[in-house]
């Protein structure tokens, strides 16, 4: 059965794509899509595989849709007393296996649709796990810790803001191309932050998500294997997720990086990342993907945390700053400074992201600041500063390291 739902979840955003490609209604589309999934999810385990799944799964949410439409076209003329028009050969499903010429993969295009300026940053997030990444809408809101009709209106909102707005079905003008693949990278980034270190709730990791961002990330790589930030961007959450075992212990508590096992890193994983990086690097044109990439693959390949070639990190951070100078990159930055050049010099810097509102009702400006005041030698204040950070954080996982952070300086 897992393959099968592999499978089910590779297929589903190509499926989807011919069909809102041929018909042009992405909500009735998806719903025969999920339909069609279904009927497969039931049948083929029981049956076995069609020799052309892609096809089967198309045909048979096309015919899905084509009886939806032909019902709507009835009703509106009983309601009307006049034909309304639908194009003759928009009722013409594939038959059954077939596939017609040029059902190519569109779920590059499918991910642009799902990422559209028009839509707010968490419809994107929800459309994309939705239609691109094939889970459930139960399955998004446990991601996200919402209830499920809460996110079924979030889904439905998103797909009724594209059909009002008229989005079509096509890959961005070239003008706007690099600029819509920044936010289809970048959902794809927020996709995996969310599921490596939950917002909130009881669990640090979501597999489910960090899984699908990897899985999407893959996708995209095929479709532009020329992309350096493409490259980087897999390669990041490769070089990320190969920590993943090592970064809990057996009650689920949080592990720093420092005290990690390496031995329980995924050097597969690792081996992936950094090969991946490596070709971006020296191929394409620099991004920040690509650096933060280099800079998970200069942690990922020290055998101890003593062994972290920090000035190498400062360095990158550097050329990171000059790339995408966001809060999260400067707090980054003061820890790579305090590791090379002491704790007092990334306390300096950390003091100018005092100022910036984004970061001081986040969790993360304490927490640094406590470990640096840590390494500083400075008990109190350290102390002082993990209880703030345990208080902001959402997340019970991290909260219960800070408060134990607290309690072991106390």
């Amino acid at each position: 059965m897992g393959d099968v739902e592999g499978l089910l979840r590779e297929l589903a955003p190509q499926v989807l794509g011919v069909l809102v490609r041929r018909y042009e209604q992405f909500d009735t589309c998806e719903d025969a899509v999920q339909e069609a999934l279904l009927d497969a999810a039931v049948q083929w385990p029981e049956q076995g595989l069609p020799d052309r799944p892609r096809a089967w799964l198309i045909t048979v949410a096309s015919r899905r849709l084509v009886d939806h439409m032909r019902s709507e076209h009835a009703r509106r003329r009983r309601e009307e007393s006049v034909a309304v028009s639908v194009p003759a050969d928009a009722f013409v499903a594939a038959a059954p296996g077939e596939e017609r010429p040029g059902d190519q993969d569109d779920t590059l295009t499918l991910l642009f649709l799902c990422c559209h300026p028009a839509l707010s940053q968490p419809s994107q997030l929800a459309l994309t796990l939705r239609a691109v990444g094939g889970l459930t809408t139960a399955q998004i809101a446990s991601a996200f810790l919402v209830p499920e009709a809460t996110m079924a209106q979030r889904i439905s909102r998103a797909k009724q803001r594209i059909k009002s707005t008229g989005v079509p079905f096509a890959m961005p003008p070239e003008a706007e191309r690099a600029d819509r693949l920044r936010v289809v990278l970048h959902v794809l980034y927020l996709i995996f932050n969310e599921g490596y270190t939950a917002t909130s709730g009881p669990e640090l990791h979501r597999t489910e998500l960090t899984s699908e961002a990897i899985r999407l990330a893959r996708s995209v790589r095929r479709l532009l294997p020329d992309d350096g930030e493409v490259a980087g961007l897999l390669a990041l959450m490769l070089l990320t997720e190969a920590r993943r075992p090592a970064r809990t212990g057996p009650d689920g508590g949080l592990i720093p990086l420092a005290e990690q096992d390496r031995s329980m890193w995924d050097r597969r994983l690792i081996d992936e990342g950094v090969e991946l990086v490596t070709k971006a690097l020296s191929t394409t044109a620099l991004g920040p993907y690509q650096v933060q990439a280099a800079i998970a693959a200069v942690h990922d390949e020290a055998a101890t945390a003593e062994e972290t070639d920090w000035p190498q990190i400062l360095a990158l951070y550097g050329v990171l700053s000059g790339l995408d100078d966001n809060p999260v990159v400067k707090l980054n930055h003061a820890v790579a400074v305090a590791m090379v050049r002491g704790p007092r010099a990334g306390l300096d810097l950390l003091d100018r992201l005092a100022a910036d509102e984004r970061m001081t009702r986040h969790h993360r400006l304490a927490a640094v600041r406590a470990h640096l005041l840590e390494m500083a030698g400075d008990v109190a204040a350290a102390v002082a500063a993990y209880e703030e950070a345990a208080r902001l954080t959402t997340s019970l996982p991290e909260r219960r390291y800070l408060e134990y952070r607290a309690t072991r300086l106390s």
